[in-house]
């Protein structure tokens, strides 16, 4: 199965408009409160399949949505930033 990735946000707003450009996009997303491990404004994450990393990037980019950033859960605990190179290729 496809690793899952969300999205941290500062704001509720730009979580809501990030919402609905993905789903615009037909993107499978799920919204769900931010966990604890993640230090950022708003209470709520968008998780997504890693497949999908590419099209979110360019939606993220393309309609200047501020975003605290991308994470990947940990095998470990705890998550992790993914880097801004991951993703382009696909």
């Amino acid at each position: 199965m496809d690793e899952e990735l969300l999205i941290a946000f500062d704001s509720t707003q730009q979580a809501l408009r990030a919402e609905m450009l993905l789903e615009y996009a037909e993107i499978e997303i799920d919204i769900f409160p931010t966990p604890k491990e993640i230090t950022a404004g708003c209470a709520m994450s968008i998780q997504f399949f890693r497949g999908a990393l590419g099209e979110v990037r360019k939606i993220v980019e393309e309609q200047s949505v501020e975003i605290r950033g991308i994470f990947r859960e940990m095998e470990e605990g705890g998550y992790a930033l993914i880097g801004e190179e991951e993703g382009l290729d696909e």
